[in-house]
């Protein structure tokens, strides 16, 4: 089992170059991204977390300038947006900036897409909340197109366009994996019918039930939908600080465990993840 880290990289957080080679000094898998555009002080929909939303949601920078400088830094680590609004992106521009992060990284990207929760953010970008699913599988699918074909065209209700051609294309073949996030079973689902991989919350139990349990339910979704479950691989967010949990979640085939990081400076994260180095070496 791999293990990264998660952050929304801030002006007052550590840099992106800063936290990448102290995470690949430490034997850390990749780095994770957040995004969001801009928050509205409006607000329709509730944040998962519960309470008021955390400063650094206001505050987050673009994910995929926060990663190339990562990616620039280092030279094995993984760097993946965590997660990607899709919902909210122009997928020729966004599957441009992909092939380029692929091709400035030398093929480290991993590309992890939402189709987001706060609708008044998307709808600010003329996004209806309703309909932001199916938006978001004609984006991926578009994307995919782009990535993969030299004159590639797409014909959808919401994203439609005639043949082009357009450049770099990803160093990953076919294209850097899509790993859709989200709770189980509806993104569970989308992750199934388009993605390359799947990546749930385990620290929301709650909210999104145990890992145990929707894990093993959502390799049978695999197997019903004729995708080979013992290839598609799963990652979780938030992973729990405890050794226990970390060996179950080892012995479900979880393929990647998340922690999460606030936005702080050095002195503030490299004790968590060197509390994350004995951990991880405990499960290894």
């Amino acid at each position: 089992m791999h293990f990264g880290a998660s952050i929304f990289f801030t002006d007052y957080s550590m840099t992106p170059a800063e936290l990448g080679v102290a995470l690949e000094e430490r034997g850390f898998e990749s780095v994770w991204a957040a995004e969001h555009s801009h928050i509205p002080l409006s607000r329709k929909s509730p944040w998962g977390g519960g309470g008021d939303l955390p400063k650094q949601y206001y505050d987050v920078m673009d994910p995929f300038v926060s990663l190339t400088a990562a990616a620039c830094a280092t030279t094995t680590l993984m760097v993946g947006t965590g997660v990607c609004l899709v919902n909210q992106r122009d997928p020729i521009q966004t599957a441009k900036l992909v092939a380029s992060i692929d091709q400035v990284s030398n093929g480290r990207f991993l590309f992890g897409i939402g189709n987001g929760w706060n609708q008044d953010e998307m709808e600010n970008h003329g996004t209806d909340f309703k309909t932001r699913h199916k938006l978001v599988r004609e984006r991926v699918e578009a994307m995919r197109a782009i990535w993969t074909q030299t004159k590639p065209e797409y014909h959808g209700e919401f994203v439609n366009f005639d043949p082009m051609v357009t450049w770099p294309k990803p160093v990953q073949k076919p294209h850097p994996p899509v790993i859709v996030g989200g709770a189980y079973p509806y993104a569970a689902r989308r992750a199934v019918r388009y993605g390359d991989g799947w990546i749930p919350l385990a620290g929301r139990p709650g909210q999104y039930g145990d890992v145990g349990d929707y894990v093993p339910k959502f390799r049978d979704m695999l197997k019903e939908a004729g995708r080979d479950a013992a290839t598609f691989p799963i990652s979780l967010f938030y992973g729990t600080e405890d050794a226990k949990t970390l060996a179950s979640y080892r012995d479900l085939g979880i393929v990647r465990c998340i922690v999460s990081l606030p936005s702080a400076k050095a002195d503030v994260v490299l004790p968590i993840l060197d509390r994350w180095v004995m951990l991880k070496n405990s499960v290894a």
